[in-house]
């Protein structure tokens, strides 16, 4: 004698399920908004699509509201560990108090802090190495994350190395020419009279 069985047809829900007296059973994700064929045995809950058995369930007696799932039917989506950005990976790797300013920055900043990372590099590749780490060094101590404020201490530290501060401007012009060399052009400039 052939089991007894009751048929249902059933169209799978948003979520990947079946619903059979009041119970929900698992298909795979590819038959979402699919319409298939449910076998209800005393048993067991059979899901067949397109005449091709696709789920096989424990039937769930004495509960309501449950849900049945089989292994593989709705995997959770794993999300990849984030890779530092660009911008980070150029700054990092070059000196311990830089690669600690970077980290602090970006556990202060929102997000991956492209935008403030862009403007680190930028400064570090416009001022020379040692007043930029000891401004850094600064302001790691006091936590510091301003980068306009940070701009101001490096060149703070750069300012008496590189820029002629405090002496005389009238040193640095150019030479004057001499008076030979402007009668000679005035020479040069008037017509000849005959």
């Amino acid at each position: 004698m052939p089991a007894v069985y009751e048929v249902f047809e059933r169209v799978v829900d948003l979520y990947g399920f079946v619903s059979v007296d009041t119970n929900r059973y698992s298909t795979p994700e590819r038959l979402v908004s699919k319409t298939v064929t449910v076998y209800k045995h005393y048993a067991s809950i059979e899901i067949h699509y397109k005449r091709t058995l696709v789920a096989s369930h424990p039937r769930l007696l004495g509960v309501r509201d449950a849900r049945s799932t089989l292994p593989g039917h709705h995997t959770i989506p794993k999300r990849t560990p984030r890779q530092p950005s660009l911008q980070a990976q150029l700054l990092c790797g070059q000196s311990p108090v830089l690669d600690a300013y970077v980290t602090a920055l970006i556990k202060h900043l929102n997000g991956r802090g492209t935008r403030a990372l862009n403007r680190l590099l930028q400064i570090k590749r416009t001022y020379p190495a040692q007043p930029f780490l000891a401004a850094l060094e600064q302001a790691l101590k006091y936590g510091l994350f301003d980068l306009t404020r940070l701009e101001s201490m490096v060149l703070r530290h750069v300012a008496g190395d590189f820029f002629a501060l405090g002496e005389s401007s009238h040193d640095n012009l150019p030479n004057e020419p001499d008076d030979k060399d402007d009668e000679q052009t005035k020479n040069d400039s008037d017509p000849d009279p005959a």
